[in-house]
């Protein structure tokens, strides 16, 4: 990566994993980073180390992604901030938990992992507009390969799978599905958009899987170090400046999505059906 001092960057998730790590390498580069965090008791750690770490304090917003009012919050307190927003990372994202949904009634890994990073991102798009060379990166993951179809009733409805691996999977299409449509509407801004593909990485978002299952997925889980790489190429790399819409790889390597992901028409209705359910504007 290259100096970063005098960019600003938001990065969701931001206090643990991947999150932690992406949020700690901008700062080392001298960005300045806003941690969009649902819990600030756990984060006030995390910015003491991040300080210690880089010399680069960053600062906290408080982001619940599965509370749509906590969303608008935080968009909120960014934009009177008046900063440029040259990068946002829209890193968080959990599995779905049996009988759990958001608090506004969605299934949870969908309402967390898309609708609030959907609301959040358009909130924010403006003043991303607004920033010369802007930057947005959405952590999919290579689940989404295995996503056969969106049920739009399920999605109103409490994980209905076990381990909530089904559910995970339709939100990470979801993810490359927003960057596609993103990308499309944003072209000629100078906004650019990628979908990444972390690997599969052992971090907390699994903690709530069953011990012998996650036990057995760990076994062969990337480190957060090295799940971080995919999304900081896409954040600050300038070979990718010019690229938008892409899907690339845990090696950094772009790869082609499924042909779920590259359907127009579903792009645009999962748009469409997103700005109903968070009450935007199509």
């Amino acid at each position: 990566m290259a100096d970063l001092a005098g960019k600003n960057f938001i990065v969701t998730g931001a206090n643990t994993g991947i999150g932690k790590v992406t949020a700690t390498e901008l700062a080392r580069r001298g960005a300045h980073v806003l941690l969009a965090n649902r819990s600030k008791e756990k984060s006030q750690d995390v910015i003491a180390e991040i300080t210690r770490e880089t010399g680069h304090a960053p600062e906290l917003v408080q982001l619940d992604l599965g509370d749509l009012a906590s969303v608008r919050r935080a968009a909120e307190e960014i934009l009177a901030k008046d900063l440029p927003i040259h990068g946002l990372i829209n890193n968080a994202g959990l599995p779905g938990q049996r009988g759990r949904s958001t608090k506004d009634g969605f299934e949870l890994a969908f309402g967390t992992n898309h609708l609030g990073h959907y609301l959040f991102t358009r909130l924010l798009l403006d003043r991303l507009v607004a920033t010369p060379g802007a930057r947005i990166v959405n952590v999919a993951s290579g689940s989404h390969y295995q996503a056969k179809r969106i049920d739009w009733a399920t999605l109103r409805e409490p994980t209905h799978s076990l381990v909530g691996l089904r559910e995970y999977e339709v939100s990470k299409l979801a993810n490359v599905l927003f960057t596609k449509e993103l990308a499309r509407q944003l072209a000629n801004t100078g906004v650019t958009v990628y979908a990444v593909h972390p690997g599969r990485v052992a971090t907390d978002a699994w903690r709530r899987i069953p011990a012998p299952l996650r036990w057995a997925f760990k076994r062969t889980m990337l480190t957060p170090v090295e799940g971080a790489r995919s999304t900081l190429r896409a954040a600050t790399d300038p070979a990718l400046a010019a690229e938008t819409g892409r899907y690339y790889t845990a090696d950094g390597s772009e790869r082609p999505p499924s042909r779920l992901a590259l359907d127009a028409d579903l792009a645009v209705e999962l748009w469409r059906r997103s700005a109903e359910w968070t009450g935007l504007p199509v």
